[in-house]
């Protein structure tokens, strides 16, 4: 094929926000309207309106001005924060809703997972579906049936094929719809966020199928918030940020800019909150501490952190707990505790007014490294009140006293072991 398989030039995508148009307030503001109405229609039909200025608060760029190129066989990550505009990205390759500026060239068939149950009907049964999606790309009868065993085997659904998807789990559509997408060949395929829903084993298998369709030399956009999978993907990768494009280059690169970007946006040692008296809790401020209760952001691996949380109750009658994620910097799950953990869990936040926790994380749990943290608040067994994450960074650093031999330390986590001489 001549040409790049997918080449996006000034692409945009302009939204309309906040309330919908009022209605006429007398009668012949109604017969005015109606008809003026032909007269706009021909007006914005023939003449490009520009946004007025006093009109920016009721729309919002998803979009604006992004151009680059795909070439053909190439494995590409498109990354940013929530609100970036990734999968209105998406949605504009796969025809699902059409760009304000700009154009798109597609050279090849298209495949694509983006928001669950999107391209499948719930009244027909997965087999139906099967059928659908591949008739949709193009296929023949005789090459969906071809494929049709080996996408339900992946999809791990035999038991499940002959019934309606409408009775299936958010995980068993996902799981079909990745299967159709990724076996009946398309020649670039779309992938969004979606695998998030999957259980690990599966989108350990997902990835595996991705890379192997690369190798194939089909042509994969792909979607997410997990910068390990991105990097053990793709060779390159896109940054969005508020809808423009940031960075576009090798994919180690493009990851080490953006999580430099997202650091530099993140609150270090203390964070502080106004007051929300409408909850029944709700946090003042969060902090990490050293030994001597000082805030810090850097700690040597050999010192403990405390994670200082100070809330206030407004509404004593519930029982509460407070849950604490630390996470990598890329946002992988390293451990949760919570306050229910312990011993008259509900007693430490009893009573009205200001309260004050602290969670003590052990030292030489982690390797250097920097990480995050998040807050959530909850009435036990009821409902979650705020939930804050990310919302503070920390730093490990290694203790000079070790020495070069444990620089170099590796792990997710490097609890220290006890070790011993039983014989």
């Amino acid at each position: 094929m001549q040409g790049p398989a997918i080449r996006i030039e000034n692409l945009s995508k302009l939204y309309r926000i906040g309330s919908a148009r009022g209605r006429n307030k007398t009668f012949r503001e109604a017969v005015t309207n109606t008809v003026a109405a032909p007269w706009r229609y021909m007006t914005n039909a023939f003449c490009k309106q520009p946004v007025m200025e006093g009109e920016k608060s009721d729309y919002i760029w998803a979009l604006k001005d992004v151009s680059f190129e795909v070439q053909h066989g190439e494995v590409v990550g498109i990354i940013g924060r929530n609100g970036a505009g990734k999968s209105t990205l998406l949605k504009i390759l796969s025809r699902i809703t059409e760009p304000t500026e700009g154009r798109i060239t597609l050279r090849g068939r298209i495949g694509s997972l983006l928001e669950v149950g999107t391209g499948f009907h719930s009244e027909l049964t997965g087999e139906e579906n099967i059928y659908l999606s591949g008739t949709i790309l193009g296929m023949s009868s005789n090459e969906i049936s071809r494929k049709f065993d080996e996408v339900v085997a992946f999809a791990e659904m035999e038991k499940f094929i002959h019934t309606p998807v409408k009775h299936y789990s958010s995980g068993m559509y996902m799981r079909l719809a990745f299967a159709v997408a990724a076996h009946l060949e398309p020649e670039i395929l779309l992938v969004d966020e979606v695998l998030a829903v999957g259980d690990a084993q599966f989108q350990k298998k997902c990835l595996w199928k991705m890379n192997a369709i690369g190798k194939e030399g089909r042509t994969i956009l792909f979607v997410s918030h997990n910068m390990e999978a991105i990097t053990s993907l793709c060779k390159e990768a896109v940054v969005l940020d508020k809808g423009q494009l940031i960075h576009t280059g090798s994919v180690h690169d493009v990851v080490k800019d953006y999580l430099l970007m997202a650091r530099s946006e993140i609150s270090h040692g203390e964070v502080t909150f106004p007051p929300k008296l409408e909850l029944p809790i709700f946090i003042d401020s969060i902090s990490t501490r050293d030994d001597e209760g000082d805030i810090q952001k850097v700690f040597p691996r050999s010192d403990a952190i405390t994670i200082a949380i100070k809330l206030n109750i407004t509404d004593p009658s519930f029982r509460y707990h407070v849950v604490v994620d630390i996470k990598t910097f890329d946002d992988f799950l390293l451990f949760r505790t919570s306050s229910f953990e312990q011993p008259q869990s509900f007693e430490i936040l009893s009573g009205k007014g200001t309260a004050i926790l602290e969670c003590l994380i052990p030292p030489e749990l982690f390797p250097p490294n920097t990480y995050r943290l998040g807050v959530c608040t909850a009435i036990s067994g009821v409902r979650e009140i705020q939930n804050i994450y990310p919302v503070l960074e920390f730093e490990i650093i290694q203790d000079r006293l070790l020495g070069d031999m444990f620089i170099n330390i590796l792990g997710v986590l490097t609890p220290k072991c006890l070790w011993k001489r039983v014989f």
